[in-house]
Formats: structure tokens, sequence, C-alpha cells
């Protein structure tokens, strides 16, 4: 199949005009200008690029990955692929041991079957001060015994973990979980500055929402916000949905840290796609009133309720860059950092990757997608 579109973000470069070639699930040639051949979809006025990756999501269109069924899941994963996500890792919060392991073991089983990528644990081992919008009662520090027992009920199939590192046992969990071959993160989190920069030194190398949920930056203490930014090694997330951090703060972690240590992640509850109403984050019940999400009865948030789309846009919108210049940082923060981050394929669009691409209209809504070369969402 031969594609052609006003502007094609490869990933790497902007082609305008760009060309795509899928040869079965696979992109097997790109370029810019003319086509080499027949064009069998000419998408016109609209913008392709490689489709989102949000490594840090807790389910959609009514469905929660907490509740750890294939349908929740199948239903929260066809939500998020029709706004443009073709590859998700779904993020469980904080629950008690046993359900724990349930919920790792019914994901995992997911993860085998290809509806996901792989599964987030955010929580339990996460500071009581920080618990945001994790249940404080279920908190607890990083038994050396719990954490081998998740692993193996995750049999290879957790990608991340976040981790408070200054719980008693923390900084050795993140040894293990790192040892194991997971992505340990930082977030939910107390720590001071030495003790993050401890937690790094460790082997953690991402930030979990960075900023929310998180001790702030303080004149004499600037706290982990400061020692994750100084550190090149880290990849620090950040929910721009208008929510969480302001406009500013985007940019100002922009040029502090660099386009290619920020991604972008939804951190999108169940009422991600749907209506105002109640909802479960885990065992907590979330109200969602004007699209924003509260543990019920407080002013707590509790994820969000929005899609990559969605971040995607108000990245580009509150860029101090021009607009080429800011596509072209959006899509390295929504698709390729959150993929190196984790250790996952690169979605770049390029001979040989995987024909995953979502495309855009000129106010960047998704009007097409593409996963594994078939279209999940036909353009238009």
């Amino acid at each position: 199949m031969m594609l052609t579109a006003d502007t094609v973000l490869t990933g790497r470069e902007l082609l305008r005009p760009g060309w795509i070639e899928v040869c079965g699930t696979k992109v097997c040639a790109v370029g810019a200008g003319p086509p080499p051949r027949a064009v069998e979809r000419a998408l016109g006025a609209a913008t392709v690029a490689p489709g989102f990756i949000d490594t840090h999501v807790h389910g959609g269109g009514g469905a929660s990955f907490s509740t750890a069924t294939t349908a929740e899941t199948s239903t929260a994963v066809a939500l998020h692929l029709r706004h443009g996500t073709t590859t998700l890792i779904a993020s469980l919060v904080t629950a008690a041991p046993a359900e724990l392991l349930r919920e790792v073991s019914a994901l995992a089983d997911d993860v085998h079957a290809g509806l996901i990528a792989g599964i987030h644990l955010e929580g339990p081992w996460l500071a009581a001060e920080r618990c945001g919008a994790h249940d404080p009662t279920l908190l607890r520090d990083p038994d050396s015994g719990e954490v081998d027992r998740v692993l193996a009920a995750g049999d290879g199939r957790i990608r991340m973990v976040t981790v408070a590192p200054e719980r008693t046992g923390g900084l050795a969990a993140i040894e293990r979980i790192v040892g194991a071959g997971v992505v340990a993160a930082i977030g939910h989190t107390e720590a001071t500055y030495q003790q993050t920069r401890a937690a790094i030194a460790a082997g953690a190398t991402v930030a979990t929402h960075l900023f929310n949920a998180m001790r702030p930056i303080h004149h004499r203490e600037p706290g982990p916000v400061v020692a994750l930014l100084d550190d090149d090694r880290v990849t620090v997330e950040l929910i721009t949905d208008g929510v969480h951090v302001d406009a500013a703060l985007y940019r100002h972690v922009n040029r502090s840290a660099g386009a290619d240590r920020v991604s972008l992640m939804t951190d999108a509850i169940a009422a991600a796609g749907m209506a105002d109403g109640s909802y479960r984050l885990g065992p907590l019940g979330v109200d969602v009133v004007s699209g924003r999400a509260h543990i019920a009865g407080t002013q707590t948030i509790a994820g969000s309720t929005v899609t990559m789309d969605q971040v995607f846009g108000f990245a580009v919108a509150n860029s101090e860059l021009p607009r080429d210049d800011a596509l072209l940082l959006a899509v390295r923060q929504s698709s390729m950092n959150p993929a190196r981050a984790l250790g996952l394929p690169c979605p770049a669009l390029a001979d040989g990757a995987t024909a995953d691409l979502v495309v855009l209209d000129t106010d960047l809504r998704v009007t097409g997608v593409m996963a594994g070369g078939a279209w999940a969402v036909e353009p238009g």
C-alpha cells in the first residue's frame, strides 16, 4: 500500500509532502516528494506520524486494568487505539499483596496475547506523604520477598516499576528490579535530592509524572525534581493535559532536560473517553467533573481522562518553538522517547519498522490509525 500526505513525520524528520509504502505489517520505504509508484491512499492535507506510545495508563472507555480481565483490557486498549495509541503499557495502582499478584498474573497473559506491550507497577512501594490516588493503608516497604514474587508473577512481562527510594529497602528494591531487566522509576516520593541521586546511581532511569505526587522544589532542599532533571540518564514523564502541569513548566522542562529526555503520557483512568460521573481507580472511588478526575469527596487529582492525541496536541500548542519544530518535538516525546525509555522497538517510520501510524487533520485530531499494517481506524 502506498500512502501520501502533505506532511509525514517519521520520528526523525519532517517530509513535506511525503509518502510511505507499507508491505504487509511493515514499512518498506519512506520518502519526500512524488511517490515512486501508484498511490492507493492519498491522505491530502493530513499529517502522518508514528503511532503514539503510552507508557503510563490505567484504563479507558469505562474499563480499568486493575480489574485484570481480558474483556476490560480489550475495552481500554480499543479506546486508546482509536485515539492513536498503537503501543500501550498497562499501569496498576497499589493493591494488597494477593490481589497484586492476581492482577500481575492476569495482565501477563494479556501481554502474551499481544493486547498490551507490558505492565507498569505504580505501587505499592510508594510514600504515604505523596500517595496521590493510592490507598495509603495499602502502601508498604519493598520487602525483597514480595518484590521477587511480583516479578515472578509477571513472567518477564513487567516493563517498569515505580518506587519511592526513601522507603526502607527502596534502594535494594531498585537494584533488584533493574537486575531483573525491568525499568525502575522514581515517583510518589518524599525523597531528598541526595536520596534521589542515590536511587539513580542504583539504576533508576525514569521519573514517574514529574512534579505530581513528588516533594516540591525548595531553595535549601532541591528534592527529587531537581535531581531527576539534572541527570542525563533519566527520562522524565509529563502529563501534558493542562491539569497536571502548567504549560510554562512543560517549556521549562524542555529547556532543562532537552528534547530526548521528556516522555509524554496520559495517566488515564477508566473515565478516559467517557462522560463525567463516578468511576474507580483500584480500590478508590473517583469523581469526574468537567473532565477532571478527583478521589471521591476530595480535591486530590486521580489520574486523567485524556488520550495521547490530546497530550500531543497540548505539547504542540504550548511549545515555544515554530510549529514544524514543535511537531517534531512532540513526535519524539510521544513515540520515540517512551519507546527508548522502556526498551520497546523503535517506532520511527522507516524501512523495516512495524507499520504503526496515526493520521491527524490540520487541527491534530485523529482521522486514521494503522496498527501492524492494518487500518484500525479508516482515514476519514
